[in-house]
């Protein structure tokens, strides 16, 4: 019998919470959909953001898997249910979460290792904070010590990495709105704001042309959308740059 091809990965990398990369990564989601590929939502964060959840309409949604812990009910990805499913592309958000424990896997990241062993095409999302080799500097600089974080070989294995890029002043104008957190957690969002953001946009520039030999293409506006084809289209081992 042969061997399952291995599936392939696309990481939607951003410097901060609200920059983009979650809607961005619906918004590929859509087109997929669209062209006739097989994708379903294996989990989907909200945070409340209005104009990102509508781009999950029309998209299967694979329900969570309830798991009780210390007498209260907590929601994760269910893995298994996926691989059952078995789709063409799944879409994962928060790729650094730490599953509860009782789960089956320790981290988010080890979930999606599996369904690309199983021959699952995966988008999936993170920030740059959240790359270990990173985490003493974000200490460093931020004073705040990073308790999630993916390995560097997990993000290198990666065959596309976007960089989904805003400005620190067009993120604090949605910061001050209440489009990214609610009022109270935008407050303390806010503290620091400018020397942390710009440091770690910085930081994805760095890490981006590091981590790839490919040609890096920088875009100031919405890339043309690909080909209608029968399956998904990743960029192999290349680092993108997009910017709202």
């Amino acid at each position: 019998m042969p061997e399952q091809p291995r599936g392939k990965l696309k990481i939607f990398m951003g410097y901060a919470a609200g920059v983009g990369k979650t809607y961005k990564m619906l918004e590929e989601a859509q087109e997929l959909k669209a062209a006739g590929v097989d994708i379903v939502i294996g989990y989907f964060e909200p945070h409340g953001r209005q104009d990102t959840i509508a781009k999950i309409e029309g998209l299967e949604i694979v329900p969570r898997k309830e798991i009780q812990y210390r007498e209260s009910l907590f929601e994760e990805m269910d893995t298994g249910a996926i691989l059952a499913r078995h789709p063409q592309v799944c879409v994962v958000d928060e790729f650094p979460h730490t599953n509860v424990p009782g789960s089956d896997r320790a981290k988010r990241w080890e979930d999606v290792e599996v369904l690309l062993a199983d021959g699952i095409d995966v988008l999936t999302t993170m920030n740059i904070q959240h790359l270990e080799s990173l985490n003493d500097q974000i200490w460093q600089i931020s004073g705040i010590r990073v308790r999630e974080t993916v390995p560097d070989w997990v993000v290198q294995q990666a065959n596309e990495v976007v960089m989904v890029d805003l400005t620190p002043r067009a993120l604090l104008n949605r910061l001050q709105r209440g489009v990214v957190y609610e009022r109270g957690k935008a407050e303390r969002a806010l503290q620091n704001f400018f020397v942390n953001k710009l440091w770690l946009r910085y930081g994805s520039w760095r890490s981006g042309k590091r981590r790839t030999k490919s040609s890096i293409v920088w875009s100031m506006k919405k890339p043309a959308v690909p080909p209608r084809t029968a399956s998904p289209s990743f960029h192999e081992n290349t680092t993108r740059f997009w910017c709202w």
